[in-house]
């Protein structure tokens, strides 16, 4: 398991071990106001609000309404594709040539499982795409209550086979996903591989929910320290979307899942949100199962702070690391084909 190697400092992880905290430039000015905002504004109305499968559409319809206000990302085309109950979208750098043949990237959004689509991850979807030179595929996967946790993931291999049969080669393919979009980008991945589909040639987990219980989670210090996610909504949604008469399978969750196989991961989560552990335990256990897994930890970040301010400085970092991994995983794809 490698870590971020430039401009870090070490600090104690919850692992037992001493984990370097990326943070090139110092902490942002931009990044402390979001901080500042999250501590004071949103989880504090996170934790009054009650998420029901009622106000799931309720909250979900503000925030995607609220998205449509936010500038049209520049530099990109986009075409919109409609598969069997969902959108996708196509975001390509402005006059590119490059075709899904050549390489994309997968993405997929968090929103906890039942927020946020196309028009919330517009542009950090639209910032990939400059940056790789690529395609990037943007799945709008069905959501609670819609559908449970199970029925997004299909959605998620819908999209990647639809990749496939339209020419796109798996060794040139990327997954990448924020926060609930990480554990689809995993949770894809393995339901690729069991369904003996060829697994893409790297996974992005951005700040990634991977283990969907929060037993452990509410035990490690950064669940008071986390200033946006409240452990009790992650826990009602896990409750109405994967749980079966009130027991969750084990096996819902990517890091209690059979590892080997799968292609590099790059990991990159913020140091003090609660989500953190899962990343760490993923990286363990792809280094364990074999698979090569980078994990790098951010300080003074939130909990997926690339996909909310794509353009604040870390973000812009952060998502460099992304888009040389994304570029190094091509390669080694290309060479891999023609050796």
């Amino acid at each position: 398991m490698s870590m971020a190697s430039n401009n870090t400092r070490n600090t104690h992880s919850s692992t037992g071990n001493d984990q370097p905290v990326a943070n090139p430039h110092g902490i942002s000015a931009y990044a402390r106001a979001l901080t500042l905002a999250c501590r004071t504004m949103i989880r504090p109305m996170g934790e009054m609000a009650t998420v029901t499968e009622a106000s799931m559409p309720v909250v979900s319809g503000v925030i995607n309404n609220l998205a449509k206000l936010r500038p049209t990302p520049r530099g990109v085309e986009r075409e919109e594709v409609r598969l069997n109950g969902f959108r996708i979208e196509i975001v390509r750098p402005a006059g590119a040539r490059s075709s899904l043949r050549d390489g994309a990237v997968m993405y997929m959004h968090g929103g906890g499982f039942f927020l946020c689509g196309l028009e919330t991850h517009r542009p950090v979807v639209a910032s990939i795409a400059r940056r790789t030179g690529l395609p990037v595929v943007s799945v709008e996967y069905r959501q609670l209550p819609v559908t449970d946790i199970a029925g997004s993931v299909a959605d998620c291999l819908t999209a990647y086979q639809w990749l496939l049969s339209h020419g796109a080669d798996p060794s040139r393919i990327v997954f990448a996903g924020d926060s609930a979009g990480g554990y689809m980008t995993f949770a894809t991945a393995l339901r690729a591989r069991d369904a003996g589909l060829p697994v893409p040639a790297g996974l992005v987990g951005l700040c990634p929910a991977l283990d969907l219980d929060c037993t452990e989670k509410r035990a490690h210090p950064n669940y008071h320290r986390d200033v946006l996610i409240p452990l009790s909504a992650l826990e009602s949604v896990v409750k109405l979307g994967a749980e079966v008469d009130g027991r969750l399978d084990p096996e819902m969750s990517p890091v209690n899942a059979v590892l080997a196989g799968l292609p590099p991961a790059l990991l990159i989560v913020a140091e003090d949100e609660v989500l953190r552990r899962d990343s760490e335990i993923m990286a363990q256990r792809l280094a364990g199962a074999g698979v090569p897994a980078t994990l790098e930890i951010w300080r003074g970040q939130v909990h997926a702070f690339m996909a909310i301010f794509p353009s604040m400085p870390e973000s812009r970092a952060a998502l460099a690391h992304v888009a040389q991994f994304v570029r190094a995983r091509l390669e080694a794809g290309e060479i891999a084909r023609t050796a």
